[in-house]
């Protein structure tokens, strides 16, 4: 997939978050549901982090957190919500395709509507042995109107389970369009897997 130039990236991105949230972020289901998983101390990152409600909640765990967006409009309102919240977060603009996560670097690592295939392996070498990925974006078999319509940004069924297959699953969930659409957790898939070796 061709990728626009860095600048356009950056500069869609920090125009979408110019206007401040007064709002606490919140973090990705897939952590919230999961949180129970997490390991009592550690080094935590969110990748493509946006307003930073993963970091946010991996600090309130005790992690050590790095945040990383592409914006350095939202990583500075970041930086002010985690002081004014007395949490301890690392938050830095990076690109995340120019400068992926270094290897075993992470005990933790939460991506959070952000689709770029290519780092899957990178994203999963990131991790230390033991580690934890949570992971939750957005699938093609999705409520019309909602999530990005760029199909290059959109999971065709169980492929988060193939782009993660050399981790071991230990949670997974994608419901499609099966039942009732007004009930559970739909237009995304939710994969929490680790590392072993």
């Amino acid at each position: 997939m061709k990728h626009p130039p860095l600048s356009d990236i950056q500069r869609k991105w920090d125009a979408r978050y110019q206007q401040p949230d007064t709002a606490l972020p919140v973090a990705a289901e897939v952590l919230l549901q999961n949180r129970h998983l997490l390991p009592k101390t550690g080094s935590a990152l969110d990748l493509a982090c946006g307003r930073g409600g993963n970091a946010l909640l991996l600090a309130e765990q005790g992690l050590t957190v790095k945040a990383q967006d592409i914006s350095p409009v939202v990583i500075a309102q970041l930086q002010q919500t985690a002081q004014k919240l007395n949490l301890n977060i690392a938050a830095e603009t990076c690109d995340v395709l120019a400068t992926p996560p270094s290897a075993e670097q992470y005990d933790v690592l939460v991506v959070s509507y952000y689709l770029e295939r290519s780092l899957a392996t990178k994203l999963i070498n990131a991790l230390k042995p033991g580690g934890l990925l949570f992971y939750q974006t957005w699938c093609q078999q999705k409520t019309p109107g909602r999530g990005p319509q760029n199909p290059d940004y959109l999971l065709a069924d169980n492929e988060l389970l193939t782009l993660f297959a050399g981790l071991k699953v230990r949670v997974y969930r994608e419901e499609a369009q099966l039942g009732d659409m007004t009930a559970g957790c739909r237009d995304v898939a939710m994969l929490v897997a680790q590392r072993l070796d």
